[in-house]
């Protein structure tokens, strides 16, 4: 295997693993009420901008 085939084959594996962490990690916080909780900061933060809160 080439030099330049072995590190196109590393930075997809890398790619991979990444890209499983970061599904891992949204599926979690979505489980968690993650959504829920930065829905309701924005709405608050919303509020404040505009006079209202």
């Amino acid at each position: 295997m080439t030099d330049r085939k072995k590190n196109s084959l590393i930075k997809w594996i890398i790619r991979g693993v990444l890209l499983a962490v970061i599904t891992v990690c949204l599926a979690l916080g979505i489980a968690g009420g993650g959504f829920r909780d930065v829905k309701n900061k924005a709405i608050r933060i919303c509020y404040e901008c505009i006079g209202i809160g």
